[in-house]
Formats: C-alpha cells, structure tokens, sequence
C-alpha cells in the first residue's frame, strides 16, 4: 500500500509565505492604527489591503501589501534583497502609499520598502530598468510600529485631502467650478522616506510655495520627527502665511514660535534668522509688541556681510510692526534703514509709498511705488502696488495714466476678487472730477457692466457720467428724447435715493431745455421715491407751469422745515403771486431779502406785486431801491424806459 503515501509536496516557498502573513498578521493583531481588510483572493500584485483606524474608526483608508518571504542572508549593510517582477510594483504604484514587507526567516524580522523607494531608485540608477522583467527590492528597514503609525497619518491626511477637493468639486456650481478648479493647490505626495521628505520640503520652501506646504503640513509632520530640523519650513511657511493674512491656523503658528525657539540652543541655525522668524510669527499672530522684541534682537545678531538682505528684511518687518502700532515715525525709519541696506527691496518701497500716501504727499508716494518691482511674479503684491498707483494717480490729478493703470490691472481681474470693487471705487470717486476723466469712465463702466450685468453701481455710476459730461457741454450728438430712452432701459436697476438723483438731473436736462413738463415729470418721479428737497426742483417747474395751487404745498414745507433758504421762499413768492395772494407774496419776499439782501430779482418781482396790487406808491419805493442797488440788472433798465415816472 506504500504507493498511497505518493502524494503532493509542499513548496518551500509555501512555507515561508505562511510565515510571512503570520508575522505580518501578529504585527497588525498589535497595532492601533490599521487593521487587516481584505486578503486578495486573486493576488496580481498584492497580498491584501490594510485599512487605516483612527481613534477606533474605521477611515475606509486603504493601503495596498505584497507580502515576501525569504531565506538568504543579509547583504553585507545588513539589508535583504529580494526579486519581484516589474508589472508586481506597476500594478502596486496604482495606489497610493502601497509598500512590500519581506519576512526574514534567518533573523526572524519583518521588513519595510515601499513601492515608492523602488521606483526612485531605479529611476536614478542611470540603467534603462522599463525593459527588465524582474527587479531587485532592497529592505533596509525594520517594520514597527512605529513606521506603521507614520504611514496611518500619511496615509489619512493624503486621503483626506483628495476627498475634500473632489467634494468641493461635485457640489460646486458649474459656473462656480472654473473659480475652485484655478483656485485649488496641487495635491503634494510626500515619501515616507525622511531623508528624501526633509529634501522636498526644503526645496520647495526655498521656491515660495507656502501654499503647498501648508496644505501639506501634516503629510510632513507624518514623516518628519520634531526634532528634525528640516520640520522649522514648514512652520516657517504657515508664519509667512500668516504674515501675509493668508493662514487662520494660530495653533500652528503658535506652536512654529515655539519650536523655532527650542532651536536657539542648539547652535545648529543662525541665531538672528531664528530671532527674525520669531518675530515674524509674533507679528502673524498680532502681536506686534513680542515682534518688535524679536526684532530687536535679531538685528543685534545680523549683518550685512552675507548680501544685506536678511538685514534690510527684518527692519522692513521691524516698520511694519510700528506701523501696526500707530508708530508711523519709527515705522518710516525702520523703512528707509533697510532701503538703506537693500535699495531695491520692494516691500520697503511700497511700505513707504503708503506711508507717505497716508500723509497725503501723493508725488513721495508716486517716486517709491514707481521703484517696486518684485522678483517673483506673485500676483497679490503686484497688484496691490497697482491698486495704490491708481489712487496716487487720481489725487495727482492724472486720470489717463489712472486708467491706463486700471486697463492693466483688469487682467488680473479672474483672480484677484477685490479688483474690479476697488477700481469701480476708484472711478466712482474720481469719474467726474474732470470731464477727461468723465470722458475716460464711460468705456470703464461698458466694461464693469459687462461682467457686472444690471449692477446698480455701475449703471448709476454710467448714467451719472453721461449726465454730468452733458452738463459740461462735452457730448452735443444726443438729444434728450433719446437719452431718456436709453435712461429708462438702465434706471429700472437702481432704487431709492440713488435712483431719485439721477432722476432729478435728467430733470435739470429738460429744465436746462425749456422742456417744463418733462422736467416736472422727472422731478416728480424723484420727489415720490426720497421726498426732502427733492420738492424744491418739483415746486419750481409747478410754478414754471402755471401750476401754484399743486406747487405752493410742497414749496411751503421746503421753506420752512427742509431748505429754509432764499431760494425756497422766492418760490413760495412765486405761487403765492400767482395765486393773487399779494399779503403773502409780499411777505414771502421780505423772507427773501431778510436771507440774501442782494437776490435781485426778489426786489423787482416785490415791486411788481405791490404795483398789481395797486400800491403804487410802495411800489416805487421798493423799485427805486431795487434800481438803485442794482442798476446793471435788465429789469432796471426796462423800468427806466417803461416806466420813468415810477423812478422820478
């Protein structure tokens, strides 16, 4: 029966992989960072998937396993190789984070190489490796637990990342997408290898990108032990964030000064760049006081011997903490001291081309915003330097160079909300100090408007440009039966006092035409939406067209409670005369005159009244004296030749 016991050898290789998911197994059996999900029950590449815990909840977090085993010795560093084919780490780079975990028999030690290392080594090897079919995977590290609980948190903080930018996305608006999608950062793979994640950061801090840093902060602390100095970018990035009023993380802010402080002993960083980043957290966090301190001290340890520049900086930010202190004195010195150091820096140029804006010494201001030309192409600081230059401009009284400015700064417009707000302030407030800046307005508030459609700034603001150039005698090729038309399209947009305004100058435009019934029809119109001294223009084109009984009412409250002036009760003067109240006509224009003792025509028109009312007498009183004090007037001269006898 011997022939019975002929039956299936195991492979050796079936034992060592039995003992590489058992030690693997035991190792996750202990860790609370991950479980074991899901064994591959068709193994392309990978053994299983272990998904990541956090806090006792399951993240849905999955990281990608191929298991190896292998009997041979160490290599000579104390390192085990071992062959893989190369669709295995193709299909394993699918996912992120994926890594291989080889069981040493002889030494009994699970270790880690993750599917990223292999595919940076041989991509630096100089050797055309995309043609092999087997590579070599060395395992040079133990797998702990605590290299288990550094990929949890990368692992989490990466996958969480990507989840929030595709939520922003699939709930976004689709007008509102193309705004998230310019607006979002680059999503940031950080190795698990320190060494290589320390010379990431440092690089990509030395390029500017705060930003991304940032984003990717936990990826890195992940990674990065405290105690590594390479950790100090990525605090130093969250305070130049906050320097910039770009970061609300206080906590990170808070904790970057405090580890940029436990460095000052170790002798192995310059102690002024950490006193001068000190004080830029400081600063950051609004503490200006505790900055100003920092800064002090830095200066104490920095000189110009390497180039000048981290001097000039630290007083540029030494001005800008007084300046937020109300020490505009101090804050201007420290400004030109590091104009001094560094002529060309320029934060310190605009620095002072605010400071001397804010005194209203607009031609200083011009010269130092003139000389701020920023290396890199950021695009806040450029523009805001243009934001600044167009007010100078203005005040300067040079509106084509104004809006040659704006023109510029538009095309920023897409990415800088506060643009088109500050420029249509700028217009709104300068538009129509001159009719060349009137005349340059118009093709602003087309364009606004364009992107601002029915905006009812921008369509009060065009129409009060067209009215007041009118008025200025500078547009002659419309008439006003076609500008109302073009009026009533755009008023329909503004409401209330704003709308009654420019209700009330179309008025004046009709007035200014002789045309009384289109004039009372506008100023009426201005008169139901805001009332108050609207009536006054409203009243006089009543009076105009012979209207006194409608007039008198709302002329009467304007003379006594709204307008109380000579104008006013001229026209109650008027009304009451054409009403034949003489008594009261007269009285009205004794008002008159006891307010402006020179409004020429109330002296005649109050002759005039007492003559048709018979008192002739009194009437060549008030005429002798209205001739003698106003012998120049039309009126003097028709009663000289009219009526001589009245003056005799």
């Amino acid at each position: 029966m011997d022939h019975f016991d002929d039956l299936p050898k195991r492979h050796r290789n079936h034992a060592t992989e039995s003992k590489a998911e058992a030690a693997f197994q035991n190792l996750l059996s202990n860790s609370e960072e991950f479980v074991l999900q899901a064994s591959d029950r068709k193994d392309y590449g990978t053994d299983c998937q272990i998904e990541v815990i956090n806090r006792d909840s399951a993240t849905n977090v999955r990281i990608h396993v191929q298991l190896k085993g292998t009997g041979r010795d160490e290599n000579a560093d104390g390192s085990v190789s071992v062959e893989i084919r190369r669709s295995n780490l193709n299909y394993l780079l699918m996912q992120p984070h994926s890594f291989f975990v080889c069981y040493h028999i002889l030494t009994n030690t699970l270790r880690f190489c993750s599917a990223d290392a292999v595919i940076r080594r041989y991509e630096h090897c100089g050797q055309n490796w995309t043609q092999q079919h087997t590579l070599t995977v060395i395992f040079s590290e133990l797998l702990t637990d605590a290299r288990l609980k550094s990929l949890a948190v990368l692992a989490r903080s990466s996958a969480a990342s990507l989840r929030d930018t595709r939520v922003a996305q699939t709930t976004a608006r689709p007008e509102d997408l193309p705004g998230i999608v310019k607006a979002a950062r680059p999503d940031l793979h950080v190795p698990e290898d320190e060494a290589q994640a320390a010379a990431m950061l440092s690089s990509l801090y030395d390029s500017g990108a705060d930003d991304m840093i940032s984003a990717a902060f936990e990826k890195f602390a992940s990674v990065l032990p405290q105690d590594n100095d390479a950790m100090i970018f990525c605090y130093m990035a969250e305070i130049n964030l906050g320097m910039a009023g770009r970061s609300c993380k206080t906590a990170r802010i808070t904790d970057g000064i405090s580890h940029l402080t436990s460095k000052l002993d170790t002798g192995r960083l310059d102690a002024g760049n950490l006193h001068y980043s000190i004080g830029n957290g400081f600063s950051a966090l609004g503490r200006e006081d505790e900055a100003v301190k920092a800064y002090e001290i830095a200066l104490q340890h920095l000189t110009g011997d390497d180039g000048t520049i981290p001097l000039a900086e630290c007083y540029m930010n030494l001005g800008s903490s007084y300046r937020k202190l109300g020490d505009g004195q101090n804050a201007a010195e420290s400004f030109s001291k590091a104009l001094r150091h560094n002529p060309h820096l320029p934060e310190a140029h605009f620095a002072l081309g605010l400071h001397y804006h804010r005194k209203g010494e607009y031609g200083e201001a011009l010269e130092h915003f003139d000389q701020v030309v920023f290396a890199e192409r950021t695009l806040g600081k450029r523009s805001s330097v243009s934001g600044w230059r167009i007010n100078v401009l203005f005040n300067l009284g040079d509106g084509l160079a104004a809006f040659r400015e704006i023109n510029t700064l538009l095309s920023d417009a897409g990415d800088e909300g506060w643009i088109w707000p500050w420029c249509g302030q700028q217009v709104a407030s300068f538009g129509r100090t001159s009719p060349e800046n009137a005349r340059l307005s118009i093709p602003f508030w087309d364009r606004y408007l364009r992107t601002h459609q029915n905006c009812p700034s921008g369509v009060r603001e065009r129409l009060l440009n067209r009215l007041y150039l009118r008025s200025e005698g500078q547009v002659m090729d419309i008439t006003y039966p076609a500008f109302k038309t073009e009026f009533e399209a755009s008023i329909k947009h503004v409401r209330g006092a704003e709308a009654a305004y420019l209700w009330d100058r179309l008025g004046h435009w009709a007035q200014e035409d002789d045309n009384w019934r289109e004039a009372e029809s506008c100023f009426r119109i201005a008169y139901d939406l805001a009332g108050g001294h609207y009536g006054y223009c409203l009243g006089t084109a009543l009076n105009f067209l012979d209207r006194p009984e409608e007039s008198l009412p709302i002329l009467l409250s304007q003379a006594e409670e709204i307008q109380p002036d000579d104008m006013s009760w001229f026209q109650v003067a008027v009304a009451y005369e054409k009403l034949g109240r003489a008594r009261d006509s007269i009285g009205a224009y004794m008002k008159v005159i006891e307010l402006n003792s020179n409004y020429e025509l109330a002296w005649f028109n109050m002759g005039g009244v007492h003559w048709n009312a018979g008192e002739l007498e009194e009437a060549s009183r008030v005429w002798k004296t209205a001739v003698d004090r106003f012998p120049d007037h039309e009126l003097a001269a028709l009663l000289r030749h009219d009526l001589p006898l009245v003056l005799s």
